[in-house]
């Protein structure tokens, strides 16, 4: 009889799916993929408190709701998140594709805002201006626009209403002709030197009245929050400008390995055939 054939041993060859690439997508996205599911549960935790869902009369503001913002960043995320994921694990090239298809659109939406965001600076301006005018005047009414702007004038910008104190009069609760408590004050979030812990909320009271006897600068900031972001932004041009060159990096990063393995896996497949 004849000996047997020698086996074939099986060699590695150039179009073998890398596993290193592979796992790298896998867990880079898994992560997104899970925060994604987390910000989108909040944001619907936030509508449920305030019964947005069940009462439909309020999505008509829901571009000036940042749970809708929490909703929208969730849901992009944990899809992103999702194809990437999955698309690397199962080597499945139609989620590899659809994963990259959403980085490179999302960084196109992002050249897009920000060259936009320099040719119509101003138009942006007036726009925040009206936006943060529009809260002032609901801060007591959406808990979580009132979250915010205590968040951007008490812990990031150190401000006070848009361009003073004074923009504080468009709430009908801070209007100096209003029998409320808090009439021609501001809120808590406008004084100086609160405690992170321990706050007094009623130091912002009468502040705006003609008789207070202290000088109102010493306990409140006096400048808006305006002019404080632009000076923010002056400050940090270069921090900001590092952050997003690295956003965008790794978008197109994403994008590379994504297309890589997708051509690895075809060509396996190619293989079989």
């Amino acid at each position: 009889m004849p000996p047997p054939a020698p086996r074939k041993k099986y060699r590695r060859t150039e179009s073998e799916v890398s596993c290193c690439l592979k796992y790298l997508i896998f867990g880079f996205n898994v992560i997104f993929w899970i925060l994604g599911l987390l910000v989108l549960g909040v944001g619907f935790w936030a509508w449920s408190e305030k019964e947005t869902l069940s009462n439909l009369s309020r999505l008509t503001r829901v571009a000036l709701d940042p749970a809708f913002f929490l909703v929208l960043i969730g849901t992009l995320t944990f899809v992103i998140g999702f194809t990437g994921c999955v698309g690397a694990l199962r080597e499945n090239t139609f989620l590899l594709a659809a994963y990259a298809v959403f980085l490179t659109a999302l960084l196109l939406c992002e050249i897009s805002a920000g060259v936009l965001g320099f040719v119509f600076k101003d138009w942006i301006k007036s726009e925040a201006t009206s936006g943060f005018q529009s809260f002032i005047v609901s801060y007591r009414e959406d808990p979580d626009q009132q979250n915010l702007i205590d968040w951007i004038q008490e812990r990031w910008l150190q401000c006070c209403g848009i361009e003073s104190p004074r923009d504080w009069d468009k709430n009908v609760y801070f209007n100096c002709n209003s029998t409320a408590r808090e009439s021609c004050g501001v809120p808590f979030s406008c004084c100086k030197h609160q405690s992170l812990w321990i706050r007094n909320t009623q130091c912002g009271y009468d502040v705006r009245k003609p008789e207070y006897n202290l000088d109102a600068s010493k306990v409140i900031y006096e400048t808006g929050c305006l002019n404080s972001a632009e000076e923010w932004l002056d400050v940090n041009t270069v921090s900001v400008a590092s952050f997003v060159v690295a956003i965008a990096f790794l978008q197109i990063l994403g994008i590379a390995f994504a297309q890589n393995l997708r051509a690895d896996v075809r060509a396996q497949r190619s293989k079989w055939g």
